[in-house]
């Protein structure tokens, strides 16, 4: 054998353990990978092995990898490029790239950069996009294998990986959200009077039904001694678990308030108004309607802050109970307040609702307005409450057809007995 062909044997020798030791070293990181992902480690630290056995492992000198965040495209991780043109956004190019292929912008900032894209799908949903430069693939092809075949597998493999992370993760925020969810309607129903008086001075029933499962509507009803009831509902702005929160809190600040007889109307009214904003921060505001009653004397007090006016229905007449004062938690001092009085002459009824009820609408657009309310109002006022509000629902239900409520739609309905026989004071 000359000299010619030791050195080629040489050779072929020298490169068959280079090819050998380098695919070695590419199964290890590999391997390393998978035990990664059995260990459950973090996202952050993948990338960082992706990066480890493109860069480190295989020479390549530019890449960037691009996954999905939410509704967005980033740039998990990358190497040999400018952090400025991994600021440019391309978007608008990925739908383009639906299989390996090569990438041909020469005066694009950052795809100037890559001459092969691998695309990674599951099923028809693409889940991650490996960019490549040039640089080193035409050496590793010199070297018998095929680069990309490695990278695309290895892409697959990661990304993969992260989706279950996210799916995973997106289940337990669901699961938490459901229980959270849960929660909040156990703490509301304990909100929510689930029994109201029926005796021989006053009957009460109500009608609660949030549109997410909780919400920021609420009702009350109050013994507060000497010979006096108080009766109120309330909206906050917003719907779901937020606003179901803000109001147990503004329940709780009332049922202190509610009680301290000394308070004027006015100091009443304010400190009420510094307790929500102080909890709102003025982001949500609240509208209130509060009456009280004393049984004795035959007198309601009431005030309306922003809220719709309650309907009375006494004597064969309506009338809209709307003296009061500006919403609740938007400013900090309310400029004007005033309160209704009235002396009951014969027995009423009262309606007192949330814009749920109005804002229905059915299936021509028309609403289930204030004309229509009074108008079931005076075909219905001889009915107990409890009957009274189980018509009103089905009414409501006939009058929306197919649709859906839109809002929260609370409902609390009283009567006071003025001159019936089931007055034991008359």
């Amino acid at each position: 054998m000359d000299t010619s062909q030791n050195i080629n044997l040489k050779t072929r020798e020298e490169i068959l353990e280079t090819k050998l030791t380098l695919q070695q070293l590419q199964f290890n990181r590999v391997l390393e990978i998978t035990q990664a992902i059995n260990n459950n480690i973090a996202i952050a630290d993948l990338f960082n092995l992706y990066k480890g056995l493109l860069t480190w492992e295989m020479g390549i000198k530019k890449f960037a990898l691009y996954t999905r965040n939410k509704d967005a495209w980033v740039c998990a991780t990358s190497a040999g490029i400018e952090e400025k043109c991994l600021e440019e956004n391309i978007e608008a190019y990925l739908p383009h790239y639906q299989r390996r292929q090569s990438v041909d912008e020469p005066s694009h900032p950052l795809l100037q950069h890559f001459s092969v894209v691998v695309p990674v799908y599951h099923k028809e949903y693409a889940i991650a996009y490996t960019f490549l430069g040039s640089d080193t693939l035409d050496d590793l092809d010199s070297q018998g294998y095929d680069p990309i075949s490695l990278i695309s597998a290895i892409t697959n493999v990661i990304a993969v990986a992260i989706e279950n992370k996210r799916l995973f993760k997106r289940q337990l925020d669901q699961e938490r959200l459901k229980r959270e969810m849960e929660l909040a309607v156990q703490v509301q129903n304990m909100l929510i009077p689930s029994e109201l008086p029926n005796n021989d001075q006053y009957e009460f029933a109500g009608i609660y039904q949030p549109h997410e499962g909780v919400g920021g509507d609420y009702y009350d009803f109050f013994e507060v001694g000497s010979g006096e009831v108080a009766f109120c509902i309330a909206d906050i702005s917003g719907k779901g678990i937020a606003a179901a929160l803000l109001m147990s809190n503004f329940q709780a600040n009332l049922q202190t308030l509610v009680h301290r007889k000394y308070l004027s109307v006015k100091k009443f009214t304010n400190r009420l108004n510094s307790l929500v904003l102080r909890t709102t921060q003025g982001d949500k505001f609240i509208t209130f309607f509060i009456a009280r009653y004393h049984v004795r004397k035959k007198r309601l007090r009431y005030l309306c802050a922003g809220h719709n006016p309650p309907f009375m229905y006494t004597q064969g007449k309506i009338q809209r109970l709307d003296k009061g004062c500006t919403i609740l938690g938007a400013f900090p001092k309310i400029p004007v307040i005033e309160f209704g009085e009235i002396f009951l002459e014969d027995d009423a009824l009262f309606l007192l609702y949330t814009d749920g009820l109005t804002d229905l609408q059915n299936e021509n657009d028309d609403y289930f307005d204030d004309d229509h309310v009074e108008q079931f109002i005076q075909k219905n006022s001889d009915l107990p409450v409890k009957a009274f509000n189980e018509k009103l629902m089905e009414e409501v239900n006939t009058f929306k057809g197919k649709r859906s409520f839109p809002d929260d739609i609370s409902v609390l309905t009283g009567r006071l007995f003025v001159n019936s026989s089931k007055n034991t004071e008359a």
